[in-house]
């Protein structure tokens, strides 16, 4: 027996209500509609991208909603946020660390595997202070540009 459409959209979103329970964040319909977008692949995008793929067939989503939804799936690990210059920010579905290229001629954001680079000589922290993360950014220009 087969899945209907309805039902296998039902289990999608309880999956994905579970998911944001699971990192602290309450599930609303707005929440959920740009989680199902955003998690729905490994990608990264842009909160001016992601508006225009929630709105695309019912402009229900204010840019607020979508910029205040993802500093908090940020915050709570839900997605990464990658400043690639202070201009230009993606929300990667891959929360794991690993680094990126970024394409300045096209604008695309690649993922790196972490394993792929080496991080030696870190200088010594101030007292108190731990590593969080290190996130590199390979800035190239595809053969193109």
């Amino acid at each position: 027996m087969t899945e209907s459409p309805d039902t296998a959209r039902e289990a999608h979103r309880d999956g994905l209500d579970a998911l944001l329970l699971a990192h602290g964040i309450t599930p609303t319909p707005q929440r959920l509609k740009l989680a199902a977008i955003l998690l729905a692949r490994p990608q990264h995008l842009s909160a001016e991208r992601l508006l225009q793929l929630a709105n695309r067939e019912d402009p229900a989503v204010s840019k607020a909603t979508v910029y205040n939804t993802l500093g908090l799936f940020a915050r709570r690990g839900l997605v990464r946020e990658v400043v690639v210059d202070p201009a230009k920010v993606f929300y990667d579905s891959n929360p794991a660390p690993h680094h990126h290229f970024y394409d300045s001629s096209t604008g695309e954001l690649t993922d790196i595997d972490r394993e792929r680079i080496e991080i030696v000589g870190i200088p010594d922290l101030p007292p108190g202070a731990s590593i969080e993360g290190i996130d590199v950014i390979v800035r190239i220009r595809g053969a193109g540009g």
